[in-house]
Formats: C-alpha cells, sequence, structure tokens
C-alpha cells in the first residue's frame, strides 16, 4: 500500500486489537444514527489490551445536509460528534486514577475545516472550538492523547483534530502525508506577495513550507513513523511515554507548550523564546495597572 489517504477506518484496524473496534460507543454515549457528522468516525477500542477512545476521519463520506463537509472536512456535526466522544471519555474515567485513565487515539486524515456560509452562520467555528477545549480538558485530567497523520493535516482541520494531543505522530513524507497550516498559493494572495519568493523563502524556514519533515523541524511533530505497520507499536509506544511524564509532573513537555520547546530545539522555532521574553518583560512594565 503506497498511503492511507482516505482510508482512516483501514488505519484504526491496522492500530487497535483485532476485532475490538466499537464504533459510536464511548462510555455511556450511544450513536445509532449514521447521518450526524458521518465523517467523524468515534468509538471504543482495546489497544494492547487497554481500553482506548477512537476518534478519526472518514474522508469517503459526505455530510447531505453541508455540501462543504466531504472528503474528511471537519464540519459543525464533526466537530460536536468528537467533542461528544472527548467528554464522555472524561466521564467514563472520572473516579480512576490519573494512570489509569483511557488514551485517546487521534486519526489525522482532513483537508481542513468546512468553511461554507451556511456552517459559518450555523456554528462551526463554535463546534470546532468546543472539539479542542474537549481535548485540553482532558489532556490536563490525565488522559494521555496521542495523534497520528495518516494522510492529511491541514489547517483548521489540524488545529482541532490533533495539535491538542499530547503527542504527534505522522507517516512521513514517503508515503504522501500533508502538513501545513496554508497552502503557499494562499499565502501568496493574502499577503500580496510574490509566490516565487515564498517558494524560496520556504526552503529555509519551515514556517513557511509543507509537508511532515517541516513540521518534525517546528516540533509540531514529536516523531515521524517510516512504515504502515509501524504505527502500532509506535502509537503504544508514545501513550507509554506520555504516561510516564504525566506520573512525573512533566506536562511542559506534552501537548503544545511541550511541541513549541521541541521546535527551538531542533531549530525549527528559533526565535520563539525571545519573542515570549520580550512580551513577559514588556507587560511587567504596566501590569500595576492591570493586576489590582
Amino acid at each position: 500500500m503506497e498511503n492511507l489517504i482516505g482510508q482512516g477506518r483501514l488505519a484504526i484496524d491496522m492500530i487497535v486489537d483485532p476485532d475490538s473496534f466499537r464504533e459510536g460507543v464511548v462510555g455511556t454515549l450511544q450513536l445509532t444514527d449514521e447521518e450526524f457528522g458521518p465523517g467523524a468516525v468515534v468509538g471504543t477500542a482495546s489497544l494492547d489490551g487497554a481500553i482506548c477512545t477512537i476518534i478519526a476521519n472518514d474522508a469517503m463520506t459526505i455530510n447531505q445536509k453541508f455540501p462543504v463537509v466531504y472528503a474528511g472536512i471537519i464540519g459543525l456535526e464533526e466537530g460536536y460528534k468528537m467533542a461528544l466522544a472527548v467528554y464522555h471519555s472524561i466521564e467514563a474515567d472520572r473516579d480512576r486514577a490519573p494512570g489509569e485513565k483511557r488514551a485517546l487515539v487521534l486519526i489525522v486524515d482532513t483537508p481542513g475545516n468546512g468553511a461554507g456560509k451556511l456552517e459559518e452562520m450555523a456554528g462551526m467555528n463554535k463546534a470546532t472550538g468546543a472539539y479542542q477545549m474537549a481535548l485540553a480538558e482532558a489532556r490536563k485530567a490525565g488522559h494521555p492523547i496521542v495523534a497520528i497523520v495518516v494522510g492529511r493535516a491541514i489547517s483548521g482541520g489540524f488545529l482541532c483534530h490533533g495539535l491538542q494531543a499530547d503527542h504527534v505522530l505522522s507517516l512521513s513524507a514517503a508515503f504522501n502525508t500533508m502538513i501545513h497550516v496554508m497552502p503557499l498559493t494562499s499565502i501568496a494572495r493574502i499577503t500580496r506577495l510574490d509566490i516565487e519568493w515564498l517558494q524560496e523563502l520556504a526552503k529555509s524556514n519551515p514556517v513557511f513550507a509543507a509537508g511532515p519533515d517541516f513540521f518534525y523541524r517546528l516540533g509540531g511533530v514529536e516523531e515521524l513513523v517510516d512504515s504502515i505497520p509501524a504505527m502500532r507499536d509506535r502509537v503504544i509506544a508514545h501513550i507509554a511515554e506520555v504516561r510516564a511524564l504525566k506520573a512525573a509532573g512533566r506536562e511542559d513537555q506534552l501537548g503544545p507548550w511541550g511541541r513549541g520547546t521541541l521546535g527551538e530545539v531542533r531549530g525549527g522555532r528559533t526565535v520563539r523564546g525571545r519573542v515570549m521574553q520580550t512580551m513577559n518583560e514588556e507587560f511587567a512594565k504596566v501590569a500595576d495597572r492591570y493586576l489590582k
């Protein structure tokens, strides 16, 4: 198999224990209506013998109620469906010790959000924001969250479905995985800068470039996985690593904050620390006006 683009359901079967995935069931959540957010696949499985929640994209469906939601796009219903799976995971393990809380495995293959007029008016941004908030709450409640990019991880879709994870993995560029915030063509239109100049800049500045290798330099991806069969073992290994860091009180090495630090170490975000220091110094000069 050359890649897993559009094969989110197949990726689930490749990662979890055989025949263990129960779709639509997470704690007390029982989703029987397949028309609700069909592009989002949620459920419960076992992974290396331990219960986990699975949240994935199904790029082979289209949401008939929202025409721009297809091919793995995360729209209003999909965002809320994913958030429901997270909150029901938190509730199901509320009385469990931190080290016993189920892992959340995010299988990422999304070309972004469905930003159509109807979706925006109905509150798509609130839905995807609710999903981001749910993941942040689960992460802070002690649930290990590991995302793995198997196809596309683009723009706001990746922002809500992936970047709130404790660790983000990705199949390497050999599998045609695509990770970027915005295509250079779109950046050129918005900034009115020449596309040729941006293409040249992307060679030395990973912020402007696309692909898993550049996101690895930025710290946005903890590990590049070099084979499809290796996905399962790497996800299991990272769940164990995340659990160990949480148990040691090292949450600063996880999630968005940890990836920011990782980007500095890898040389992809060399200015981040200086900008933060300058902002803190500038705020300290006027803090007395606001902190009373």
